[in-house]
């Protein structure tokens, strides 16, 4: 096989988030994410759903970019009420972006500063951050890996729970709260699978080492003693991905 770009190999590492989880409605923000999850429904967990990114559930993924000729293969109706059924149901997993993220799986998409009111860069605002990370499983997926997004305190606006007892509301426990499945970087693959929920390096991408990983990191993560390579993509995810990306829009997603 000829070199493999890293984007490919972390969409198709990142397309496993969705493998166990049966008839749920997979939800990508962003390009790669939507790419992984495309991937998976198309390979790998088939009962997977997606929408159309307008009201419809799909029966394929649609490709992203100009599409020709290309129809989008509409299966049933799928308006805001339905998806916050799926949310509230908990019958939902998105993979997500944060601007920041601490060692409690905390995430912010909201603003960055010490003073809410006077922030050094004002974002989106929480958005659906609170809702999705407390009632359904989620991903994230971290183009930069550095210590400005993986803080070494808590994160500056707490805009998604995590696994931060002292967050925890009264008669909660974590397990009901916080469902946080992976973390896709540049770098390598994560997960909350250490002691007490600490952050784990499950595998690292081609000529990334461990202590690289935790030097751009800003909190302890739990090391293994042996830490896998991120697998290679098969001809036949690059393939489907060629398909689900025609016009090869992932290339620019990690910079030059």
């Amino acid at each position: 096989m000829s070199e493999i770009n890293l984007v490919d190999r972390i969409i198709c590492a990142a397309a496993q988030s969705w493998k166990d989880d049966g008839e749920v409605l997979a939800t990508g923000i962003g390009l790669v994410p939507r790419l992984a999850a495309s991937l998976c429904m198309k390979s790998i967990n088939t009962d997977l759903m997606m929408t159309d990114s307008e009201a419809w559930i799909v029966s394929e993924p649609v490709p992203v970019g100009p599409r020709g000729d290309y129809q989008i293969r509409r299966e049933s109706w799928m308006g805001f009420s339905r998806i916050f059924d799926n949310v509230w149901g908990g019958k939902r997993h998105a993979m997500v972006g944060p601007v920041q993220v601490d060692r409690f799986g905390q995430a912010n998409i909201s603003m960055v500063g010490d003073d809410y009111a006077r922030p050094k860069a004002m974002m989106l605002g929480v958005r659906g951050f609170p809702g999705n990370s407390i009632n359904h499983a989620n991903s994230f997926f971290v183009p930069n890996h550095n210590r400005k997004v993986f803080v070494e305190g808590e994160v500056d606006m707490v805009g998604a729970v995590g696994y931060n007892p002292a967050r925890l509301a009264k008669g909660w426990t974590l397990e009901e709260t916080t469902d946080i499945r992976f973390i896709y970087t540049n770098l390598c693959v994560m997960d909350f699978g250490g002691p007490n929920y600490q952050v784990r390096l499950v595998s690292l991408h081609p000529g990334v080492t461990a202590a690289q990983v935790q030097d751009a990191t800003g909190f302890p993560l739990h090391i293994p003693d042996h830490v896998p390579q991120t697998a290679d993509p098969t001809p036949e995810q690059l393939e489907m991905l060629a398909q689900l990306d025609p016009h090869n829009m992932r290339a620019s997603v990690l910079g030059a």
